[in-house]
């Protein structure tokens, strides 16, 4: 199952080796949850360390990641992993009409006509 995040990058980490054929890369970015920031850490590995250098702290991303836990010697632990980051959209491509100035307001020479003469009806 897959998830998907927007915030700003906070702080990008240095890649480490864990061993001579793995590697992992840390970044945080922070989100404003009801007038409180809250600060996320992802974990990218292997070939996809590489994913957050395009972005530089401060920048709003949109992150893909995947749930993963472990237990190791009777502890648990909670991995952000994520496989795709892309750059947040932060404006629609057209802005929203406003509806009090887009026409001017009618004049009274625009008025509608109606007929007076009587018809068939009792009113």
């Amino acid at each position: 199952m897959s998830f998907e995040i927007e915030g700003k990058l906070h702080k990008k980490f240095e890649t480490e080796n864990k061993t001579p054929t793995f590697q992992a890369r840390e970044f945080v970015i922070e989100i404003n949850t009801n007038n409180y920031m809250q600060y996320i850490k992802f974990q990218l590995t292997q070939d996809r360390c590489e994913m957050v250098d395009a972005y530089k702290e401060g920048d709003q991303i949109k992150v893909h990641f995947d749930l993963r836990g472990r237990e190791w010697n009777e502890k648990y632990f909670t991995n952000l992993n994520a496989w795709k980051i892309e750059g947040a959209a932060t404006a629609s491509a057209e802005p929203a009409a406003d509806p009090f100035t887009t026409e001017a307001f009618p004049d009274s020479k625009d008025e509608p006509v109606f007929d007076d003469t009587p018809g068939d009806l009792p009113f």
